[in-house]
């Protein structure tokens, strides 16, 4: 009898200590995004609403966590979080595009300097979404927003890491294809198509890898001619 309850106690025990198993992850809810892509009477979507739903904000601050160093300057020491400046450049809405039944782009602007212009991209397949957010930084030592020769930085922030390490490393050709679209638009009444050198890609844990911009997806622009240029025309000698 004795043997019985102290087997009976080892049993118990074991029960009470065995680890339960963790409950299964559930998938990322954001199928809501739908209803701003394109329809019949709304062509480009509606960023504006987007940005408006409750939803949204929310969203950013799951996905968006990276570090960043490009955009406001340093509060105490710490510069604005990425769901932040991703709102920032999306504050003046452009256009809420869907590819593939799967993919959603959301285009913008930063409030009274479009220059600084904004690109969340979404791949909607499997229990975990990718989601990226990309900007276009002016570089202010350089020539003015006016000027084609002008030149910017790319910034590219994942949720995941993309490595482009190796000759099998690229990002998804679905990215790349909404971000050289969205880098080749001219800006907004100047016509003018951003002069993109360098590109930037940011690890989730804040490490930045400078990377080509065509390995992003961005074209080269025709050769700009600069409005500052004042060198003298060269002279052709008479016959």
């Amino acid at each position: 009898m004795r043997r019985l309850l102290q087997l009976a106690a080892a049993v118990l025990l074991t029960t009470t200590l065995a680890p339960a198993s963790a409950p299964k992850p559930q998938p990322e809810n954001v199928e809501w995004i739908w209803q701003y892509t394109p329809d019949d009477t709304h062509k480009d979507g509606r960023e504006n609403d987007l940005a408006q739903d409750l939803r949204f904000i929310p969203f950013l601050q799951q996905f968006l966590t990276a570090p960043q160093t490009f955009w406001g300057q340093p509060l105490n020491g710490r510069y604005r979080s990425l769901a932040s400046t991703a709102l920032d450049h999306l504050s003046v809405p452009d256009k809420v595009l869907a590819e593939e039944n799967r993919y959603v782009s959301i285009s913008g602007c930063v409030v009274h300097f479009c220059a600084a212009r904004g690109l969340l991209w979404i791949d909607l397949n499997g229990a975990h979404h990718l989601v990226v957010f990309a900007a276009i930084d002016w570089n202010k030592q350089g020539r003015p927003t006016t000027d084609p020769a002008a030149e910017y930085t790319l910034w590219v922030f994942p949720d995941e890491p993309l490595s482009l390490a190796g000759p099998t490393g690229h990002p998804p050709a679905a990215l790349t294809k909404a971000i050289g679209r969205w880098a080749a638009q001219p800006l907004a009444g100047s016509g003018i198509v951003q002069n993109i050198t360098h590109a930037i890609l940011v690890d989730p844990d804040g490490t930045p890898h400078e990377v080509a911009p065509s390995a992003l997806g961005v074209a080269p622009p025709p050769t700009p001619k600069s409005d500052t240029d004042t060198r003298a025309p060269v002279l052709k000698p008479r016959n």
